[in-house]
């Protein structure tokens, strides 16, 4: 009896518990009763945890999510993608340009070069204004006088074991005499536009044994290195692009400390010191020299024409008072280091890349490895402080946990996944936002090889897959088609190219046409050889696996015999990609903002462990490429890039796939505020920028204790 008595009242004690702890248990509509701190606390979950919080040294996302807190930039880009002032309140691009005097030229007409002919000419030429570019850009000529200086070439060259290394070579260099051009702005076509008057083939042939004179003996194999270099030691025609930045006055660091002009030249010559192994080096490398102008101002001469420069300054700028050799000294000793150990200690084994101190919104309070990274909004930031009190990134590897961290409101952002989308958008707690992004899917295919060395066939192979239902179907509608290389959310892209069309019986003719016909069995064959080919990806991607099948089915029914494999990433590189020996492969880039595409598309990036690992080569595309690079007049670049955009597609090395879109999904809570013309606050709706990005007034945001109606 009492056994069966047990059995009855504790099921009743259970629900009776339950029961009250309705009332005092906070749901997740009313989570933040018991805790008012949770509506200024933004909390977001991270797949795996930063490696280093240092904006010159970080190289993986979710460093970079905390680095863009803590650190700010002389620029970023603003909601249209377009650069804005940050550290820098403005800033002007102009150019100085030297034409180097060659006494063993003659001019067109005939008549020796010298110094005072050379500048008479140009000059007549830009006051008379017979170039109409000349004139327009050109603000001063004048002649400089012939100098001496000595340089330290690094020179890469094998050592005893065959391995690359660098040797320093002093060498006596005599300068001419040279015409200098100061310029309003950058003009690529300068020496161009001199040509009329020097001579076409004045930069073709330069005495250059008269003016390098090595400062030791060189064995034959390093003077032929020299030799190489020996345009780049004295360029006949030199462009020297500037910026000058005027800095924003009043910006203080998260320690009190005044940021000022020399912040930003210790922050490039920290990128450029070997010891740091930055990977930020080759966006710097082009300068010449950082000029400190006065406290607010620097002046950065670049060596040769390089448009990408200018974005590499939205890269945090580092406090010089916190990292330089005194202080990394000074933290040595407090660390109790040995001398070896003090002789090798660099910014890479600072305690400032756990616990950074920069200029940006938040400040850093807390890091435990492998659970949480903590920062506090710093309340003396320039621009007046975040809306948010404290942000958390969370440290959670599985998707599916934190989906369920998510749901029951301990982290406030989600990532879904295509096949979640559906869900989250028919649910009205939340607040979905699904935008394209920087990348694309594609096949590529090895140019290299015979079967894909015909663009046509690359157009049949194109057109036998139906993208539209792998969209539909695979990515449940999260896709958009995609035409070429650059991000379809910048101008960039040429909108009006049209994708190739799904046409299996065109991409058959086209077969016929190049002499493949179907034999007994149903191959495409031709000189008794079939048209057989692998296609290969990387394990751990679902996706890509899958449209390996769909391609291979695709291809199977026009006559093209395909064989799958799927491979570990480091195999897939190292032994695949990296190599160039493979067939075709399926993958994805994600891009920047920058329209230079020189490492993935040039020819001259078509070597082992090089981007263009597909091989394409193209003259034109080579030339399309240098020019976008060295062009900084934005409509210009545009024009030019959309005829690359053109150009591949119509080459088709890739099969060009679709723009995955990302879906972003935020309790319904979490608003902008902003405040009205009345002084009062005002809540709006969370928008994506143009970039798709969501988090551009991130320091508007705010969770509210109610859901808003709109």
């Amino acid at each position: 009896m009492i056994v069966k008595r047990l059995l009855l009242f504790i099921p009743l004690v259970l629900i009776l518990l339950l029961l009250q702890s309705y009332f005092w248990v906070p749901t997740y509509e009313n989570q933040a009763a018991g805790n008012p701190d949770r509506l200024v606390t933004y909390i977001e979950g991270s797949s795996g945890d930063a490696k280093i919080l240092n904006p010159i040294l970080n190289a993986d996302s979710s460093s970079s999510s905390i680095v863009s807190q803590v650190f700010e930039g002389l620029l970023d880009l603003d909601e249209n993608l377009d650069l804005r002032g940050r550290l820098a309140t403005d800033w002007q691009i102009s150019e100085r340009a030297y034409l180097v005097v060659n006494p063993h030229h003659r001019f067109p007409d005939g008549a020796e070069v010298t110094g005072a002919r050379l500048f008479q000419k140009i000059q007549e030429a830009w006051k008379t204004g017979t170039d109409e570019g000349l004139s327009k850009a050109v603000q001063s000529v004048e002649l400089l006088s012939a100098t001496q200086r000595q340089d330290s070439i690094s020179l890469l060259l094998p050592n005893a074991e065959g391995r690359p290394q660098l040797k320093d070579v002093r060498v006596a260099v005599h300068v001419p005499e040279r015409v200098a051009f100061t310029l309003s702005q950058v003009d690529q076509d300068l020496f161009d536009r001199l040509k009329p008057i020097v001579g076409e083939h004045y930069f073709e042939h330069f005495p250059y044994d008269e003016a390098i004179h090595p400062q030791e003996e060189l064995a034959k194999e390093t003077e032929q290195a020299l030799r190489d270099k020996y345009q780049e030691i004295l360029p006949v025609g030199e462009h020297n692009p500037i910026i000058v930045f005027h800095l924003r006055k009043g910006v203080k660091f998260q320690d009190g400390h005044e940021f000022d002009a020399g912040d930003v030249k210790f922050t490039y010559e920290a990128i450029m010191n070997p010891k740091n192994l930055s990977p930020r080096t080759p966006d710097f490398e082009p300068i010449k020299t950082v000029e400190i102008v006065d406290p607010h101002t620097v002046k950065i001469i670049y060596k040769r024409l390089y448009s990408p420069a200018v974005n590499a300054w939205t890269m945090g700028i580092l406090p010089e008072h916190l990292l330089n050799d005194e202080s990394l000294t000074r933290e040595t000793e407090q660390r109790g280091l040995s001398a070896e150990a003090q002789k090798a200690f660099g910014m890479r084994d600072s305690q400032f890349n756990r616990q950074p101190i920069g200029s940006g919104r938040f400040q850093f309070v807390e890091w435990q490895g492998d659970e949480f990274i903590h920062l506090k909004r710093f309340d003396g930031y320039w621009e007046g402080p975040a809306q948010y009190h404290d942000f958390y990134m969370r440290i959670i590897p599985e998707l599916f946990t934190q989906e369920v961290e998510f749901r029951t409101g301990a982290i406030d952002f989600y990532g879904a996944q295509p096949h979640q989308v559906d869900r989250y958008k028919n649910d009205p707690t939340y607040q979905w936002f699904s935008s394209l992004g920087f990348a694309y899917t594609y096949i590529g295919y090895n140019n290299r090889k015979p079967l894909f060395a015909d663009s046509e066939i690359r157009k049949a192979l194109g057109m036998a897959i139906n993208v539209g239902e792998i969209i539909q179907y695979l990515m449940y509608g999260e896709g958009e088609r995609t035409t070429g290389p650059y991000p379809k959310n910048t101008e960039w892209y040429d909108s009006t190219i049209q994708p190739l069309p799904y046409d299996p019986q065109g991409a058959k003719a086209i077969f016929q046409q190049a002499g493949w016909h179907m034999n007994a069995e149903g191959w495409l064959e031709k000189d008794g050889k079939i048209f057989e080919f692998n296609l290969i990806t990387n394990n751990g991607n679902p996706i890509r696996k899958n449209l390996m099948t769909i391609a291979q089915n695709a291809w199977k029914k026009i006559g093209v015999k395909v064989n799958t494999q799927v491979f570990e990433w480091a195999v897939f590189l190292g032994d695949f990609v990296n190599t160039g020996d493979f067939d075709a492969v399926v993958l994805g880039w994600s891009m920047g903002i920058d329209p230079d595409l020189f490492q993935i598309w040039h020819s001259s990036q078509a070597g082992p462990q090089q981007l263009n690992f597909v091989g394409y080569k193209s003259q034109r595309a080579d030339e399309l490429i240098v020019r976008i690079r060295q062009e900084y007049n934005r409509d210009r670049q545009r024009q030019l890039t959309h005829e690359l955009h053109r150009l591949i597609h119509e080459d088709q090395p890739y099969t060009f796939l679709y723009a995955p879109l990302s879906t972003r999904v935020l309790d319904k809570k979490i608003v902008l505020v902003e405040e009205g013309p009345d002084g009062k606050e005002q809540y709006k709706k969370i928008y994506p920028t143009k970039s798709g990005d969501i988090t551009f007034y991130f320091h508007k945001w705010r969770k509210l204790e109610f859901t808003p109606d709109f």
